[in-house]
């Protein structure tokens, strides 16, 4: 393996890669084909166009935008000017935008024009409101240009065109200069996730940590040059972003990035492309082989599955090798404060560890499952998952209480899961102590959504907990105490949380209640409100 010191960080990865694979294709996106080549020299353009906004070293850049050629560039491009990446979620709705903006002070923000029907420019003039700041967004101090990846733009924001011709007074010697400065040591990213306080905290990761994270990640998943990526886990998250973007720089395989998840669309480009390499959510390859028209489609290229995020059911592993042929498919478990990456099966495990567990603690890392008072417990017994290693965050981003309430003085992470661990270290997740559900791949945090429907004039208490869902593994269940004489009903208040929150967020079902009950300290008992939805 190619440890992290030989390309320093980041850029010097994406240099490697255009020099190593010059001609091998390394982005599809419809018509448009570059090859690595192309790419090293795209990402030096969008460094330098960077550098003559004024990003300097360690500044934040925030990208609100989906999965798309555009996104890989301008976000390579700022961490290769020696940007800190701030990848904001493609559901996020304006106010949920503008708080990550705000609590990360991002000096510069590359955003979509339109997605999905949605102005993301118009909803973020919406919700950064009035304020102080000189720039576009005066509610956003900070904040000192917003760049659209479109060809027009407002004209207080630039059009990516526009941004791209600014730079072209730095020369390429600079923008070495400038991308050689960076170090293992130095920031890459902050990934914003919610926890139970309700307030999302950005996790701080390392160059080094990306770096080595990923080329294990690629070994142990067996990436190779030529392989054929399609990459429909969102950019915004590791699992799109580290696991798919880098780890293909590492290894030269090709990305085809795909925006939305629609199953017609995967089923075409898997054909068309040549996929050879899927990673997503069990969901996602449920889809495939239930498609009425699979049959039409030829899928033989693919060869690896990696799926996580949710239970996997036997059957879903055995279908996959049978019916679409494909050698390799594994799970995997990981957060966020973890750099995406905590345990991982290895090839060559047997389908039933496959499918009941997350695998082992990746290469130089442990996990422990711990009881209430932090001793570890006997294999098969359950309790709290603990992770040490080069991988764990530095820390939440300017917030050492809440680092602090995470980790240990001695390197331990509570990831705030339940978890057993088998006699061999396989780790299978049963629970989460933070309440957080997933829907769909996408982890859902109860105090959030619940911090977020207390806004309602017409809420006077609420609870939030996930139930299962055949489609999505869960969705949430909102559990609603009325103020007094109000006639809210739930269409009322789903179709207001549609308006005030990402969709995976929004509660599918309400019921309405007198009162929530509660323990002797005041705190929602949650555990009846599951008993009764079950």
């Amino acid at each position: 393996m190619r440890g992290d010191l030989e390309w320093g960080g980041v850029p010097g990865l994406v240099r490697s890669a255009a020099t190593r694979f010059a001609d091998r294709e390394a982005i599809v996106e419809g018509r448009t084909r570059i090859s690595y080549e192309e790419l090293g020299a795209r990402v030096e353009r969008a460094a330098a166009a960077c550098m003559a906004s004024g990003v300097r070293l360690g500044d934040r850049v925030a990208i609100w935008a989906p999965n798309t050629l555009d996104w890989i560039v301008s976000a390579l491009g700022a961490v290769s000017a020696g940007a800190v990446l701030v990848p904001l979620n493609t559901r996020f709705k304006g106010a949920e935008a503008a708080y990550v903006l705000s609590r990360s002070r991002a000096k510069l923000l590359f955003v979509t024009g339109t997605f999905l029907g949605t102005s993301y420019v118009a909803s973020l003039r919406r919700a950064s409101g009035e304020g102080p700041g000189p720039g576009p967004l005066p509610g956003l101090p900070h904040l000192e240009q917003v760049v659209v990846l479109a060809d027009d733009a407002p004209a207080d924001f630039r059009a990516w065109k526009d941004f791209l011709a600014g730079g072209e007074g730095v020369g390429t010697d600079e923008v070495r200069r400038r991308g050689a400065a960076v170090s293992g040591a130095s920031a890459s990213d902050i990934i914003f996730t919610s926890g139970t306080t309700g307030r999302p905290k950005g996790a701080l990761i390392t160059h080094a940590q990306t770096l080595r994270c990923y080329e294990i990640w690629s070994d142990l998943a067996g990436l190779r040059e030529g392989d054929r990526y399609l990459i429909v886990n969102p950019f915004f998250h590791t699992f799109g972003y580290k696991a798919g973007i880098i780890a293909c720089l590492m290894r030269g395989a090709t990305m085809i990035p795909q925006p939305v998840f629609n199953v017609d669309t995967v089923l075409a480009n898997v054909a068309a492309e040549r996929v050879s390499v899927l990673p997503g959510p069990p969901t996602l390859h449920q889809s495939l082989l239930d498609h009425p028209s699979r049959a039409a489609y030829d899928l033989s290229a693919l060869r690896l599955v990696v799926t996580g995020a949710a239970v996997v059911p036997l059957r879903l592993v055995e279908r996959l090798r049978t019916e679409l042929g494909v050698d390799t498919v594994l799970t995997a478990y990981g957060l966020s404060e973890a750099s995406g990456i905590v345990t991982m099966c290895r090839r060559g495990d047997a389908p039933a560890v496959i499918a009941s567990t997350s695998g082992r603690a990746i290469p130089d890392t442990e996990v422990r499952v711990v009881d209430s008072s932090g001793t570890p417990v006997a294999p098969g017994s359950p309790g709290e998952v603990l992770v040490r290693g080069f991988n764990v965050m530095r820390g939440y981003f300017e917030d050492p209480e809440a680092t602090a309430a995470v980790l240990s003085g001695d390197g331990w992470l509570r990831t705030g899961d339940v978890g057993v661990l088998d006699p061999e270290g396989n780790l299978r997740i049963t629970d989460r102590i933070k309440d957080m559900y997933i829907v769909g791949g996408f982890n859902a945090y109860p105090a959030e959504i619940e911090q977020l429907l207390g806004l309602h004039p017409d809420v006077a208490d609420v609870a939030v907990i996930g139930i299962p869902d055949s489609r999505l593994g869960e969705v949430g269940k909102a559990y609603v105490v009325r103020r007094p004489h109000s006639v809210l009903t739930a269409d009322d208040l789903i179709a207001w949380s549609r308006r005030e929150m990402a969709n995976y967020k929004v509660p599918r079902t309400i019921e309405f209640l007198t009162e929530l009950p509660r323990n002797a300290s005041g705190k929602v008992v949650k555990g009846e409100l599951r008993s009764g939805s079950r």
